[in-house]
């Protein structure tokens, strides 16, 4: 909750990238990861904004900036004052590339917005207007939490999120192509109708995927990973993931998945072996099949945006 005279304070934000999806939990989980755009934003005479890190030059430009245009739009739409504000942005989330960026980008509107219009939101407000602006809840929950967040949405602005803390260590190595995809085209390859068996499926891999976290079993993710939602559809558009999926089982790989709806893929390394050994080896596995990606390496945090509202000053 903001203190009365904290409207015109300025106010510290750190986001983290996620991953929905997880395989079979298409539109109902996502885990935050140890990557992030940082955010400091105070008055000022006219909006301005001084990026560093990944894509600086998308995410420093005023027209049509996903963070300002949902601050403005949320302080629109409840009649308050729009503050001008300067950002100072540091990022290191891949952009368009299926891990979250756009979710926490509208996070960070929202947060702006609550915070220099007063607005004395709840969580469970932010989450809920987020999800709606994304159209589904997982990365937002995620992000705004961290750790596994499971979720749907109950109502046009709402959403119910189960927060889960994974048990054990759960480090990842996140494979970024060059080539960004649109959300849009990715939801664009996927049937209108699936068959019961493939519905059920999913519901078990999703709920054996939700015992492997909570009960930290590494050894079930290979079976809990399998999809037949959305990945075999997005294979096309997405190389790396059948190309990884060739290496689940071998020695320090656990699983694999899409991260949200790619091109990124999610790796599931096996915490009693090198990150650096096994991040070399898909490398190597990559390069053999002529396919090139960013490798890296991170883990889940349990930190989410919601982490640093103590950033208020």
């Amino acid at each position: 909750m903001l203190k009365k005279n904290s409207r015109q304070a300025s106010l510290h934000l750190a986001l983290p990238a996620t991953s929905a999806n997880l395989g079979p939990a298409f539109d109902a989980a996502a885990l935050a990861m140890d990557l992030y755009i940082t955010i400091d934003a105070r008055p000022a005479p006219e909006f301005s904004i001084r990026a560093t890190g990944r894509d600086s030059e998308i995410c420093q430009a005023l027209e049509n900036h996903l963070i300002l245009t949902t601050y403005r739009e949320i302080l629109q739409a409840h009649g308050a004052e729009i503050t001008p504000l300067v950002l100072r942005i540091k990022n290191d989330i891949p952009i368009g590339k299926g891990c979250g960026s756009s979710a926490a980008a509208r996070l960070a509107g929202i947060a702006l917005a609550n915070h220099f219009g007063g607005l004395r939101w709840t969580d469970a407000q932010i989450i809920g207007e987020a999800s709606r602006r994304e159209h589904h809840p997982d990365n937002a929950s995620a992000c705004w939490m961290g750790g596994l967040a499971v979720a749907r949405m109950s109502g046009e602005a709402e959403a119910q999120v189960a927060c889960i803390r994974p048990k054990g260590k759960w480090p990842l190595l996140l494979a970024v192509p060059e080539q960004a995809l649109s959300t849009e085209e990715a939801r664009r390859v996927l049937p209108a109708q699936y068959s019961r068996v493939d519905a059920v499926v999913n519901i078990q891999n999703s709920m054996l995927l939700l015992a492997a976290f909570t009960q930290g079993r590494h050894q079930l993710l290979a079976a809990a990973l399998e999809d037949r939602l959305h990945q075999p559809y997005r294979a096309t558009l997405c190389p790396l993931l059948p190309c990884l999926q060739e290496i689940t089982g071998t020695p320090g790989i656990l699983g694999v998945a899409l991260s949200g709806a790619g091109p990124s893929v999610v790796i599931f390394l096996d915490p009693r072996k090198s990150a650096e050994k096994t991040r070399k080896f898909v490398a190597a596995h990559l390069a053999s099949k002529k396919l090139r990606a960013e490798l890296l390496v991170t883990s889940i945090t349990l930190r989410g945006a919601r982490s640093y509202k103590s950033g208020l000053r």
